[in-house]
This record gives C-alpha cells, sequence and structure tokens, in this order.
C-alpha cells in the first residue's frame, strides 16, 4: 500500500544515531527546538524513539509538535488518495469515531448524570440540605460537571435529551434552569458533549443562534470553537460562524464568538484571526473584558511563535489601560496572552520582557514574572526557580499580587522531568509553611498543575489539608487542584474526598461550586480523557494545551471575582488540554484491530547497554487499552510491527512478513511443556 511506503520511506538521510546521540547531551533543549522542524520531515523513519511519525499518531491537532497543523504538499505525498487519507489523519477527523469506538469496547457509552458522581447516598444526612443553598449556583455546578464527565460521547441527560421522552428534563428547560450569564455556559456545554464531532454536533448548536436571549446565543458561539477545538476542517466552520458575531453590541456575544475563535484555532498562527481580533486591542471604547478575551484569544491562536504584530498590539493595549482598569481583575488576562506568545522560547522573551518594565506598576511585576515563567516553562532551568523563589520570599506591598504568576511558574519551569518536578513540591511545601497568604493561594494551583492528571499520594494528602484551611480562597485553590490532579482517573481516593468536603462545606455556596467542579474533573470523560499536556513517552509537550491549562490557573488566583463571578465558562479553556489517554490499533486500512498488548510501569533506559526491558509489573491486555500516567504499551505479539515507536494514541501496525504462525505456537508449546513435573517425569524414564 502506498501509505505505509510514504511512511517508510521518509528517512534518507542517515542521521538517525548522529540525532540520538547529540539529543541525549544535558543542554540540548536548544537542538530539540530546532530539530521539531526537521522532525516534521525526517520523524517518521528516525531511528528515535522519542519522535512519534506524525502521520502514524492520531491525536489531537494540537498536540502536534509546535502546536501547528500540517499540510501535505505534492513532494512529500505524490499520490492523491494517500495525501487524502494522510491530511484526514492529521486534521483529527477521525478522533471522534476512535474515542467511541473505545467507549463501546469498554461499555460505558451510558450517560451519566450529575448525581451519579455525587454519589449523595453515600454521605451523610445533611448533605442533602445543600442542594437548596443557592440553587442558581447549584444547577451551574451540575451543568459543567455533566458536562465534563459525558465530554466527547455525544449524549448526557440533560443536554441531549429530546423533550418528548423526558419530564420536563428536555435540554430547553435545563438550560433556563440556570440565570443569565449562567446559560452561556449551559448553551457551550453542548459542545463539550459533542467534542470532536463537528457535522453532529454544529447541527445541535445550531438551533441555539436563533434565541431571543444574548447569553444563550453567546454560549452557542463558543460551543462551536469548543467543538472543534483540535479538528481541523477545508470549509473551516467556525471562522465562518464566529466572524461576524465579533463586532456586535452585545459585549456576552462577542466575548463568545472571540472564545469561541481562540479555541477553534489554537496553534494555528492564522493570520485571518490576527486581522479579525487585533483591532479590538486597540478600540478605546471595547469594554475591558472583551479586550481580556481577545489577547488570551490571540495568545492562543499564536502560543509560542513570537509573533511582533500581537505582541505590540497586546504591549499598546496594556498602556492604554487606565488605572482603574489596571485593578480590575480580568486585566491579567493580557499580560497572560502576551507571555502565551513566547510560551517555551526562552531567551526570545527578553526583548518583551524589557519593554514590560515600562508598564504601570500595578501591572508591571505581575506581567514580568508572567513573562518569565512562561517562556521558561518545560524547560527545568534551575536558575530561572530559584529567581522565581527570590521573588516568593520578599515581602509584598499592599495591593501588589505578582507573587501568584512566580508560584506557578515554579511549576511550569519544574514540570519537565521526575526530580525537578519532587524537588519544585518540596520547595512549595515550604513556601506553604513560610509564605504570605497570597502566596499560600497559590501553592495549591501550582501543586495541581505538577500532577495534573496523575494522583500522587503525598500531594494528595497535602491538598487534602489545605482543603479545610481557615482561608477560604486557598480551601477553593485545593479543592480545585484535587480535581486536576485527578482529572480522567476516577480517583477513588479522590473522589471519597470530594463527597466528604461536599458534606462538610454544604452550607458553602461558593465552596461547593469548588467540590462540584472537582468531582467533574475527575471523572472526565467517563475516565477515558486526561489532560496531561505531555505526550509520546513525557518527551514532547504540547503549547495549546499547557496554555489551556495555564489560562485556567492564572482565572483561578482570583476566584471570587472570575470563576465564582460571570466568567465561569473560563473553565471551557480546559479543553484543549483533554486527550483520550488510549492505545488503540489499527491496519494498513485504518481498521481497528485487536492485539495482545503489556502494559506496564515506564522504566527510563536511556544510555543502558543492550536491550533492556523498558516495562515493569505489566499484564497483558487486548486493545484498545487505556494508559495511566506513567505507563508504556509493548506489543505481545511478533505478527505486527507498529509503524510508530511510541505506542499511544492510534497506532498504525502492519504484517510482519518474517511471523510464521507455526514457530510461535511451537515456541508456546515447548514453553508449556518443560515444567518441573514434567522434568521430573523425563527423568525417570529408562
Amino acid at each position: 500500500m502506498h501509505l505505509l511506503q510514504h511512511l517508510e520511506d521518509v528517512d534518507r538521510v542517515g542521521v538517525g544515531p548522529l540525532l540520538h546521540a547529540l539529543l541525549l547531551l544535558p543542554a540540548a533543549s536548544f537542538l530539540r527546538e530546532w530539530l521539531l522542524g526537521l522532525g516534521l520531515l525526517l520523524c517518521g523513519g528516525l531511528s528515535l524513539p522519542p519522535f512519534p511519525p506524525l502521520w502514524v499518531s492520531l491525536r489531537p491537532a494540537s498536540s502536534l509538535p509546535q502546536g501547528v497543523t500540517l499540510e501535505l504538499d505534492e513532494e512529500l505525498v505524490p499520490n492523491d488518495d494517500d495525501k487524502e487519507v494522510l491530511q484526514d489523519i492529521i486534521n483529527n477527523l477521525k478522533l471522534s469515531e476512535g474515542y467511541l469506538t473505545l467507549a463501546r469496547d469498554i461499555e460505558v457509552m451510558e450517560p451519566k448524570s450529575p448525581e451519579d458522581i455525587y454519589k449523595v447516598h453515600l454521605i451523610d444526612g445533611r448533605a442533602s440540605a445543600g442542594a437548596s443553598v443557592d440553587s442558581a449556583r447549584q444547577n451551574l455546578a451540575a451543568t459543567f460537571v455533566n458536562a465534563f464527565v459525558n465530554a466527547g460521547f455525544g449524549q448526557d441527560k440533560l443536554m441531549t435529551v429530546p423533550s418528548e421522552s423526558s419530564s420536563g428534563g428536555s435540554a430547553g428547560s435545563w438550560l433556563f434552569k440556570n440565570k443569565e450569564h449562567g446559560k452561556a455556559s449551559a448553551a457551550a456545554s453542548l459542545g463539550l458533549i459533542l467534542l470532536w464531532d463537528v457535522d453532529t454536533g454544529l447541527s445541535q448548536i445550531d438551533k441555539y443562534f436563533h434565541s431571543n436571549d444574548n447569553h444563550v446565543i453567546a454560549g452557542a458561539l463558543l460551543a462551536v470553537g469548543i467543538v472543534t477545538c483540535g479538528i481541523k476542517n477545508d470549509c473551516d466552520p467556525a471562522l465562518a460562524l464566529l466572524a461576524e458575531h465579533i463586532n456586535k453590541e452585545d459585549s456576552s456575544i462577542r466575548i463568545g464568538a472571540i472564545m469561541g475563535l481562540g479555541l477553534a484555532h489554537a496553534g494555528s498562527q492564522n493570520e485571518q484571526i490576527r486581522s479579525l481580533l487585533s483591532p479590538i486591542l486597540g478600540d478605546s471604547k471595547a469594554p475591558l473584558d472583551v479586550v481580556a478575551f481577545t489577547a488570551i484569544s490571540l495568545g492562543l491562536v499564536f502560543v509560542g511563535s513570537c509573533n511582533e504584530e500581537v505582541a505590540q498590539s497586546i504591549i499598546f493595549s496594556l498602556m492604554d489601560r487606565s488605572d482603574t482598569e489596571l485593578g480590575e481583575s480580568l486585566t491579567r488576562f493580557l499580560p497572560l496572552g502576551l507571555g502565551l506568545l513566547y510560551l517555551g522560547k526562552q531567551e526570545n522573551v527578553e526583548a518583551t520582557a524589557e519593554v514590560s518594565k515600562t508598564f504601570n506598576e500595578k501591572i508591571r511585576k505581575y506581567c514580568d514574572l508572567t513573562l518569565l515563567s512562561l517562556a521558561y516553562a518545560g524547560t527545568g532551568d534551575v536558575l530561572k526557580v530559584q529567581n522565581l523563589l527570590g521573588c516568593c520570599a520578599q515581602l509584598p506591598e499592599k495591593g501588589e499580587n505578582h507573587q501568584g504568576p512566580a508560584v506557578i511558574g515554579i511549576a511550569l519551569v519544574a514540570m519537565a522531568e521526575e526530580l525537578g518536578l519532587d524537588m519544585a513540591i518540596r520547595s512549595l511545601e515550604h513556601l506553604l509553611q513560610y509564605g504570605e497568604q497570597n502566596i499560600r493561594r497559590a501553592v495549591p494551583l501550582a501543586l495541581g498543575l505538577l500532577c495534573i492528571s496523575n494522583p500522587k499520594v503525598n500531594v494528595m494528602d497535602t491538598l487534602s489539608r489545605l482543603s479545610h484551611d481557615t482561608d477560604s480562597e486557598v480551601a477553593m485553590s485545593a479543592i480545585i487542584s484535587l480535581g486536576l490532579i485527578g482529572a480522567g482517573t476516577n480517583n477513588a481516593r479522590i473522589a471519597g474526598m470530594l463527597r466528604n468536603l461536599s458534606s462538610y462545606y454544604y452550607k458553602e455556596a461558593s465552596l461547593l461550586f469548588c467540590v462540584r467542579i472537582a468531582q467533574g474533573l475527575v471523572h472526565l470523560g467517563k475516565g477515558l480523557l486526561t489532560l496531561a499536556p505531555y505526550h509520546s513517552d513525557r518527551f514532547l509537550l504540547s503549547p495549546t494545551a499547557l496554555a489551556g491549562m495555564v489560562t485556567m490557573l492564572h482565572a483561578c488566583l482570583d476566584m471570587k471575582s472570575i470563576i465564582l463571578g460571570k466568567y465561569h465558562y473560563v473553565l471551557y479553556f480546559l479543553v484543549l488540554a483533554m486527550q483520550p489517554r488510549m492505545l488503540m490499533t489499527v491496519d494498513e486500512n485504518l481498521k481497528t484491530l485487536t492485539v495482545p498488548v503489556r502494559v506496564g510501569q515506564a522504566v527510563d533506559v536511556v544510555g543502558q547497554a543492550g536491550r533492556p526491558k523498558t516495562i515493569t509489573g505489566f499484564q497483558t491486555h487486548s486493545t484498545p487499552v487505556l494508559l495511566a500516567a506513567g505507563d508504556r504499551a509493548e506489543l505481545a505479539t511478533e505478527k505486527y510491527i507498529p509503524v510508530s515507536p511510541v505506542l499511544e494514541g492510534f497506532v498504525i501496525l502492519k504484517e510482519n512478513p518474517e511471523y510464521r504462525e507455526e514457530q510461535e505456537r511451537a515456541a508456546g508449546a515447548c514453553t508449556a511443556a518443560v515444567t518441573p513435573f514434567n522434568l521430573k517425569c523425563i527423568k525417570s524414564l529408562p
């Protein structure tokens, strides 16, 4: 088949061993970054385990190196049929289909309601009284829980229920159980339920565009961005539907369209989006919230690109803000959008960092630390961690809020490898003991980022302790972080902690809302999704996934004004980080193939001689299988050869031409025959 020929014939230069040696050098981070561009062309056939072949990895487009979608040309793939198939794979048009195949195989297609997650019957009687406290707030929480749990399944018990089959529980009636801005999140939740299924999703969202309620229209616009997140379509439905709403009078509609564009085109560096959104930053009449979400969306679309024109637009917008506006919570999104442009770019941020020193003193330090932490994200740079710890050691003056980004920055820089991660956790423990109150509020969020979708017991215990803190903001951050470290794991211990917290805070509407959000995150996609930004054996970092995470964490630095205020839909930025945590094998015609695989804890074998075992404590399963944090898979049969060196996501298998079934059966028979009992019998023979 031509498709596989293209995959195998890519490496013609014989540079594999040289690159492999260079990449093992301690200071090779700059080289890895430079090689990503080269890797787009060469990684299909290189003898480099860390580089996954991009066209056999059907991961969301946001997780391609640099977050950039790859366009195939005639030179790479001359055959039109093969080119179409490969482009569909790169554009993730098969993702929803494969995800639902996995769900059917594991038998979790049945939709779940928020009550199935809360499990109120397992808690004390007083928890049931919590339902009557601030019912609009609890309905909003149920909306998010329902969306997170049923993400990507296309059906649920609140939003997609046909009106004739339910007694007052149809999508319309649930939508209007939410008040004002709550309706926007409710309508947008439909996009998350139909995640990656663009055709079905757009047809179901369409009815909300004809609503008379501006909040519902805003939610529908955001839903379009969510449903197309990570999916590249030739006709670009998101741009076609959202562009005309960007300059409407109502600010909620404008925010819905702007945020939708940011999610749909994250990492695409689309110049059309820049020309649409940049004028809003320079509009002195535009409301602050519209300007703030515009900066974030531009930061997401041009993440890690160092785009000077976008950077200038955000800088001028920051300089134009009045003192009153700079004191608002949403202003933090402007430096964040600027920082996202330099995500992981290290020294390239220095010129912009110098300019930031001329900003108003209210935002200067916040901007400086945000730029520093994002530019060195995932580098493990010890000197930068020391700088950030030094900022945390200083006593803040009244009104200063820059230490929150510094704490999150420590986690961003140190999250690259296990040793640095453990050291960062210890440093954060010290900050908890000796830090000021605004530092203590950010520490749980940093812990959540370090162990995202990876519930480590020591971190879990720390967050459990902080969730009962006397400062309600520390407690709220800790509760949200419990949800983040358990995201998509169905972790029973965290689920039990959150049930107890829902009983403990049954009279506190704000804290109970955070508990519900955390419960939804723990059961994300019924346990089939992950938020971890690292992939390909933790070697590659998805910039768009990390950008979505960081945006949500910066919003959590002022929980009361943003997430507990009217901007709760910033939680949907987590969509950028959602990935199926699966291994699914397909044959050369992209049909699902069931093969035995060994799944176990990954072992670091870099630099070891011979062919050491790459996994330990493994179990043998048949594909498709789920991969937990730190797990690695390898084929348990020689009948097939994987085209990808990394077994994650979707992997194409080709038949092994040298395989002989009789040999495998004979080998198995020999193994079965040589037992202690058989040996004893053989020796007793005359």
